[in-house]
């Protein structure tokens, strides 16, 4: 079985509902996986806009997530250790574009060889890049997309 991450709240590809974003409660969406390889120890997750004005606007870093994890629930702050996202919070920071086109927003779910990646809480994403990619056996991701 592929390693796979999905969301109940929105379709691949589809529209981010306006309750995950800053137009309404921006709360993070439930997220479910499954197929990581057998020697994943842990998983990491980076939420992402590549379409930002000014570059990769990181939403949502969160890494230490526990190997038997396979959800996160809709609004969840208590699972895994987050760093810091580009609005300078280490929590979830929903779709909020310029008016104008569509964005993309990646979720990204990293399995991991290692249960923990040695950072302290708030880590940057430069700091998690850094060791990220030392400890990556799979990779899964899944699209929405927001305007406003």
């Amino acid at each position: 079985m592929a390693f796979r991450i999905f969301s109940p709240a929105f379709a691949e590809g589809a529209s981010i509902p306006p309750l995950f974003t800053c137009s309404g409660a921006d709360v993070s969406p439930s997220l479910e996986w499954s197929g990581e390889p057998k020697e994943a120890r842990g998983f990491a997750l980076i939420v992402d806009d590549p379409d930002a004005p000014h570059g990769v606007w990181t939403h949502w870093l969160l890494y230490d997530i526990p190997l038997a994890t396979h959800t996160l629930p809709q609004g969840s702050t208590a699972i895994g250790t987050a760093g810091a996202n580009d609005f300078g919070k280490r929590a979830y920071g929903g779709p909020c574009p310029p008016a104008g086109a569509p964005h993309r927003y990646y979720f990204k779910l990293y399995a991991l060889d290692v249960a923990s990646l040695g950072l302290s809480p708030g880590a940057k994403r430069a700091e998690l890049d850094a060791v990220l990619n030392e400890h990556v056996l799979a990779e899964a991701q899944y699209m929405g997309r927001f305007q406003r």
